[in-house]
């Protein structure tokens, strides 16, 4: 992120959501430098009031802290709310350290939790990102009138309730030790009373922080990864002027993360007058009313840098997207993404984002990076981000479950809208701080999935809500949170996607987001087969769970009930007419959240059989079959995730292997896990591939469904300590598709998560894979065996 200082210039706003450009040629501008100091003073006094807090700055939770008449103020009375310090890292205890903060108590209802600073914020990992969710392993503050750190304290007099108060820590090396000073002066600038205390190393390396809200014996209220036990009885208050510096810290300022978080972008032959058309979104944190509200995006053609127009950030979403029409699909395009930051003092300050919008790539294999599900005990997955960078991918697809309900802890806020949508924006923000990097110079397609709106699963029934919420959400039908909420998840995934094959809301006006991009000589088909799928609760398992059959004798066929949907009928005209378009391309992929057969035999732990998951996308099998003969049509891959559970398999409807491939990438961090394991349980099969391999060969899934598994990847059962050990035990990854245009192709990687993809080695990949499958093989026509 580049800044330049006290820039002030005058801004022409564009009052519409997306702004729709027609590519002109204004005179160029000239790019502003960045500097970071070593010194950190926040600026909150200089910012007007809102929810987002600063590019320095991660708190804990976001929906819990606001920027109030110039300070950092908490909202929230419960435990352990932090503003973990981005810039900054403890690293060297042989250096000195000195930090400052203003703190005021606002509101206090039993029990003074206090403030102050909070040190030792570390991970198993100790990266700045983790280390942001870990807990402090050391204290420093004011509570109850008691200067302390950790669990030495000292009473002082008048700051029982603290206005004003400054509390200043110092530290040097004393010995095999290290020495903390706490001094608290009041307003009037008298010293109030200080408290020394010598630590280890383990106590203090990792994050610095402020923390709101502290135990009695001066430890965090919450636990492991910042999920905050919290509770009521204690206090909130407001923090200003806090200053960090010295050598014991190592000084990044490229850590810091916004005001543009990051930014998505597609690049797609519209085969019509608007030629390519390539659209970009911009995020950002949510601002405040008095803070501008657009930007700016400039593109550098033949040198010089042209300003190509405005967008408005939509203030549900905190997104501004571009769309340009008759796009240069030729030549690589440098971009930024501008932002002019408003102070109370009239000033501004400019911020941008640069990436480059890639050439179209002809002549050449194009190549999809294919990801999904990831859950947060492997944030910031850096093994999987830092393989995107290394291979390169001509693009990205995220297939759903950027985030789980859990993610960043501090609990789940499902109603009333917006503090919903403040509490979704927190946990979706940890997908761009990770894969931001990946995402800036390719274009990304990335669609939500049932965690993405705070479900465990989901049937939409074309955007239902949903009824009788007693017994919880995991098996009903329809949705359960707010409309809004969910027009915000599509919104911040798709907006920036190609343009929709047919806008038109569905019921409670909920947006939808199907149509396709042809990039490449290739068009992606991008679809939901989760939001018109019909709900479990329609059919009976017997099994006391709506979408789970436990018993292997139970005939799933009673579960096909007429009129049940999967794709629903909009989606299916849709893909009926993209499998007939061949115009300016000559193959095709789709792209969906997860797999239409039921290809797992275990679910949640190792011996969680289950025989079918009315979750997956083998159920109902009518509607299941219809997609498949659709596909069948178009010769179409099946690119999708969801599952935790890699498998490369083939569709049959009519009879086996007469349908498309289907490659479930291995999800970026697995959670709840899932085995494919029918040799063991008896399931009868055919044709085992020429790899041998078990568990493979044709089969009559749960479902009653005709797939042919080539090849699986299944976990071991997750046991590790740390974060990317355990990742990589559990089956964890990414997927690569090479698709030829030339010789019509369609290589298939699956690599695991822990291991360097460029050194050859037949380990970094699950059993089966590399898979070169060509074209006519997804209509049937079969040479693989």
């Amino acid at each position: 992120m580049k800044r330049s200082f006290s820039r002030r210039t005058a801004l022409k706003a564009i009052g519409i959501g997306t702004a729709a450009i027609s590519l002109p040629n204004p005179p160029s501008s000239s790019a502003a430098e960045a500097a970071g100091k070593a010194t950190s003073k926040s600026d909150w006094h200089t910012l007007p009031d809102r929810v987002w807090l600063g590019a320095d700055y991660w708190a804990n939770p976001m929906e819990d802290w606001r920027i109030v008449k110039g300070a950092a103020e908490c909202s929230s009375l419960k435990g352990d709310r932090n503003i973990q310090l981005l810039t900054h890292q403890l690293t060297n205890l042989k250096g000195k350290l000195e930090m400052s903060v203003r703190i005021s108590q606002v509101e206090m209802k039993g029990k003074d939790g206090g403030a102050g600073f909070r040190l030792g914020n570390r991970s198993d990992i100790n990266e700045y990102r983790s280390n942001s969710f870990s807990r402090a392993q050391l204290n420093a503050g004011l509570r109850a009138g008691k200067l302390f750190i950790g669990r030495k304290e000292i009473a002082i007099s008048g700051a029982a309730k603290p206005k004003g108060v400054t509390l200043r820590l110092t530290g040097k090396p004393e010995g095999a030790k290290y020495s903390l000073t706490l001094t608290a002066t009041n307003a009037a600038g008298k010293e109030l009373g200080s408290v020394t205390q010598v630590a280890t190393e383990t106590m203090l390396l990792g994050n610095v922080a402020l923390g709101n809200n502290y135990g009695a014996d001066g430890r965090a209220r919450g636990k492991a990864k910042g999920k905050a036990s919290g509770g009521n009885g204690s206090a909130r208050y407001r923090f200003e002027n806090w200053t960090a510096s010295g050598d014991a810290f190592t000084v990044t300022p490229e850590h810091s993360f916004g005001p543009i978080l990051w930014s998505q972008y597609s690049l797609s032959d519209s085969r019509g007058k608007d030629g390519y058309v390539m659209k970009i979104s911009a995020l950002t944190g949510p601002l405040g009313e008095k803070d501008n509200q657009d930007i700016e995006l400039q593109v550098n053609k033949g040198g010089g840098w042209r300003k190509v127009g405005t967008a408005a950030l939509d203030t549900d979403a905190w997104t501004a997207t571009f769309r340009v029409a008759n796009w240069n699909e030729k030549k690589e395009t440098p971009f930024k993404l501008i932002f002019r930051q408003k102070h109370t003092d009239s000033s501004e300050t400019k911020h941008e984002r640069t990436g480059k919008i890639k050439a179209n790539p002809v002549g050449r294999p194009l190549r999809v990076g294919a990801l999904t599900c990831q859950k947060d005990y492997a944030f910031p997955y850096e093994p999987v981000a830092n393989n995107l960078l290394k291979l390169d991918p001509d693009m990205l697809y995220f297939s759903g479950d950027q985030l789980y309900e859990n993610h960043g802890g501090y609990g789940l806020i499902r109603d009333p809208a917006g503090p919903a949508i403040l509490n979704y924006l927190r946990k979706f923000y940890m997908h761009g701080w990770s894969f931001g990097e990946a995402m800036r110079d390719r274009p990304t397609i990335c669609i939500p999935d049932d965690h993405d709106v705070f479900q465990g699963n989901y049937w939409g029934e074309g955007g239902a809500k949903m009824q009788n919420l007693e017994g919880g959400a995991s098996s009903k039908g329809g949705y359960r949170e707010p409309v809004r909420m969910v027009n915000v998840v599509h919104k911040t995934c798709t907006a920036h996607h190609p343009d929709f094959a047919n806008p038109k809301p569905v019921k409670q006006n909920m947006s939808v987001y199907y149509g396709d991009m042809v990039y490449g000589g290739v068009s992606f088909a991008i679809i939901s087969d989760r939001q018109f799928k019909s709900g479990p609760e329609k059919v009976e398992t017997g099994s006391g769970r709506a979408d789970h059959v436990k018993d292997m004798h139970v005939d799933t066929l009673h579960l096909d009930k007429p009129g049940l949907v999967l794709l629903g009928e909009r989606q299916e005209k849709f893909l009926e007419q993209w499998g007939e378009d061949w115009r300016a391309h000559n193959m095709k992929v789709l792209l969906s959240q997860t797999v239409f057969s039921g290809v797992a035999t275990h679910h949640g732990g190792y011996g969680g059989y289950l025989k079918a998951d009315l979750d997956s996308g083998g159920w109902p099998q009518t509607a299941r079959n219809r997609t498949v003969r659709i596909l069948q049509k178009a010769k179409s891959l099946h690119i999708n995730g969801d599952q935790h559970l890699t498998t490369l398999s083939q569709y049959g409807a009519d009879k086996q292997r007469d349908g498309s491939w289907s490659f479930c990438t291995p999800a970026i961090a697995a959670g709840y896990p899932r085995w494919w394991r029918p040799d063991e349980i008896g399931m009868k099969h055919k044709n085992r591939p020429k790899h041998g391999l078990p568990n493979t060969g044709e089969f009559i899934e749960g479902f009653g469904n005709k797939a042919y598994v080539y090849a699986v990847g299944n976990p071991e059962v997750g046991k590790k300590k740390n974060r990317y050990e355990l990742a990589h035990q559990k089956a964890s990854g990414f997927g690569l598709v090479t698709i030829d245009t030339k010789k019509k192709t369609y290589l298939i990687e699956s690599f695991k998560f822990s291991i360097d993809p460029t050194d050859g080695k037949a380990s970094n990949q699950y059993p089966g894979w590399p898979v070169t499958i060509q074209q006519k093989e997804n209509g049937g026509d079969n040479v693989i065996g």
